[in-house]
């Protein structure tokens, strides 16, 4: 049971159509990024197909995919390999771009794609949780923020002032 069991079947659920593109998000996202520490469920982002002849998008068919294949429901999430996944659509237009321009990793040989370390600080600073901006700081002291992307990517956004203020006033330790 682990987190790296769970990107092959991510991979053959994109090559068999159930999703349309993934990408790691949140805080197992952040971990390519940063030094490791404990989290205690997967995002998942996911473009989904619609249905034939319609525009409407539905969870269905990936919790049929995975139901058939032993894993449960737990609420908003479905248990697979030990971990709590969340299959989740993007929900902003900043979700979207971070989706469609995610970077490829590799885990024990298996490719799988992560949120950029830019889209991951913009996402945070747009929701703006106290450990949201914890993670804005670990990025920063990390120093794998490309500064130059990530300020095209909070102009883009409407973001500049809510960094400007976050960086004036970052959170306390």
């Amino acid at each position: 049971m682990s987190l790296e069991g769970i990107f092959p079947i991510l991979n053959q659920m994109e090559s068999e159509g159930v999703v349309g593109r993934y990408a790691i998000g949140g805080a197992v996202g952040a971990i390519f990024w940063l030094e490791p520490f404990q989290t205690k469920d997967l995002d998942v982002f996911v473009s989904l197909p619609t249905t034939p002849g319609g525009s409407l998008l539905t969870l269905g068919p990936i919790y049929d995919y995975l139901l058939g294949r032993g894993y449960r429901p737990e609420g908003q999430f479905i248990v697979m390999e030990g971990w709590s996944v969340e299959f989740v659509p993007p929900a902003t237009p900043l979700v979207e771009e971070a989706l469609a321009a995610a970077v490829p990793r590799d885990v024990s040989g298996v490719t799988t794609r992560v949120f950029t370390a830019e889209h991951l600080a913009a996402i945070c600073l747009q929701v703006g949780r106290a450990r949201d901006h914890d993670r804005i700081e670990r990025f920063i002291e990390a120093g794998v923020l490309d500064s130059e992307q990530l300020e095209v990517i909070l102009r883009r956004h409407g973001l500049l002032e809510k960094w400007h203020r976050f960086s004036q006033n970052p959170p306390l330790p």
